[in-house]
């Protein structure tokens, strides 16, 4: 009778309007995501340390990175659908602990390999972890309190993506260069014990969660979609690893193992067995085209950080923490504009998010220009105001995306869908990374930072651009869809 009645309570605190608590249980949330996401960029300033205090390889600092954004972005999806399907508190609750024991192991490294492994096992327990968000978003809100939370959990994505580097070079900095880069995860262990205490008393539950049989899960389903999305990362993440162009032909063998992935998907559906995606959410326009911009915003977005700290560090000699600060401005316009776009995307929809990924295209461009006009240690400081109109057109587009492509999805399948989305926004990134990174590789063998700095960012504005048309597609199809319903 007891488990009963904390069952009812906390689902309650999830559908009560006037029960103050699902605004804690967001709040929870919040900042187990931030957490998750923030060591996607945290870690960039950290590399020279690593590679100082455990004498790592080159290839091996590239899977710090990759690693983690690989196997986050694989388990995404099936966590989704394991929330849905046995309880998005308890799968909340166990990538959460994993999250926090992963990052202790990642501090305690005394290898790059031992390194390299711990970051594997931290980026798949993220990825059990971050759909679970989305999903109780979805469980505990609606209306435009749906959109104010989205806007607020938008906000962290924003923040937690551009103040990584700062965070980063300010514990480095304290730390000091040889062992500073472990507190980058140490940091995680008070967060996540608290987190999970809060968690175990304030998540509500999922009314529809149950027992569940493994052919529910849908294994050889995760197992196709696994092995396409890792083959078709692998080329781009280990792209200045191997060289020549044979590695281009695992992207036709991607393909063939995601259409075998699709057809297994109807299959499954036919049967009348739960397949770990749902086919059908790609009916709905509002969905597939969200995902599919939010894939070509992350790929300019994300990778605009990684050139600029190692044009910061490598290039002009700034210090982790200076390079941090340099970057700032872009984490100020988005956690400021990220609220103020999800308060608004019920009014203005999918024209808002136009509007801001005009003024990031904008904003990058003057980026450029800046670095350009003004070289040397000065660069740091004209890029400010240009990364300020960036980061505030940033606000507009990533809390907006997430609310208008998850509108019509039903709450049933919040979890597999939020999976997917984020699925979207962690191979735009690894895209994005490998793109502009071969781009200012490449221009940095005449030993012209700068130069290499501005035709990055060129292939950066270009991925923003695409997404912009994307975009504009879905505005023109919604007022022709409005006006044949007139």
């Amino acid at each position: 009778m007891a488990e009963s009645t904390g069952d009812q309570a906390t689902g309650t605190s999830g559908h009560d309007p006037s029960d103050p608590r699902r605004w804690q249980a967001l709040g929870v949330c919040l900042v187990a995501g931030f957490m998750t996401l923030l060591d996607v960029s945290i870690v960039n300033v950290a590399l020279p340390s690593i590679k100082e205090g455990l004498h790592t390889p080159d290839s091996d600092l590239q899977w710090v990175l990759s690693g983690y954004a690989l196997a986050f972005g694989l388990v995404l999806i099936p966590g989704g659908r394991l929330g849905d399907a046995r309880g998005r508190r308890a799968v909340f609750m166990t990538g959460l602990a994993l999250f926090t024991l992963a990052s202790a192991a990642c501090g305690a490294a005394q290898s790059s390999t031992w390194l390299v492994v711990a970051r594997l096992l931290q980026g798949a327990a993220g990825g059990l972890l971050a759909p679970q968000i989305s999903a109780l978003i979805q469980q505990m809100f609606s209306g435009h309190e749906r959109g104010r939370a989205f806007g607020m959990f938008g906000t962290v994505v924003g923040i937690s993506t551009a103040v990584g580097p700062l965070l980063g070079g300010v514990l480095i900095q304290v730390a000091g260069a040889t062992e500073g880069w472990r507190w980058v995860f140490y940091v995680n262990l008070p967060i996540g014990i608290v987190c999970l205490l809060l968690a175990h008393r304030l998540l509500p539950d999922t009314p529809s969660a149950g027992r569940v049989r493994l052919r529910d899960l849908d294994p050889f389903g995760v197992l196709l979609l696994g092995l396409g999305v890792l083959t078709l990362l692998l080329p781009f993440v280990q792209a200045q690893q191997w060289p020549g162009d044979a590695k281009w032909l695992l992207v036709p063998v991607a393909v063939l193992l995601l259409a075998a992935f699709t057809g297994w998907e109807s299959r499954c559906a036919r049967r009348e067995v739960q397949p770990v995606l749902n086919l059908e959410l790609f009916r709905f326009r509002s969905f597939w085209l969200g995902c599919l911009m939010i894939l070509l915003y992350f790929a300019g977005f994300t990778s605009i950080f990684f050139i600029s700290t190692l044009y910061l560090q490598a290039g002009l000699h700034y210090s982790a923490l200076e390079a941090g600060l340099a970057i700032t401005p872009f984490a100020l316009g988005a956690g400021g504009s990220a609220t103020i776009g999800g308060r608004l995307v019920n009014r203005f929809g999918r024209s808002l998010i136009v509007v801001g990924l005009a003024m990031v295209t904008l904003g990058l461009g003057l980026t450029a220009m800046a670095v350009h006009l003004v070289p040397g240690r000065g660069a740091g400081l004209a890029m400010a105001a240009p990364l300020l109109l960036a980061g505030l057109g940033s606000g507009l587009v990533i809390a907006p995306n997430q609310t208008l492509t998850l509108s019509e999805v039903p709450v049933r399948n919040a979890g597999s869908a939020g999976g997917t989305l984020q699925t979207s926004q962690r191979v735009g990134s690894a895209i994005g990374i490998a793109a502009v990174g071969s781009v200012f590789f490449t221009r940095l063998h005449s030993g012209a930072w700068a130069n290499a700095y501005d035709h990055g960012l060129i292939v950066s504005v270009a991925f923003v651009l695409a997404a912009l048309i994307v975009a504009l597609a879905d505005v023109g199809a919604g007022r022709r869809a409005r006006r044949h319903q007139e």
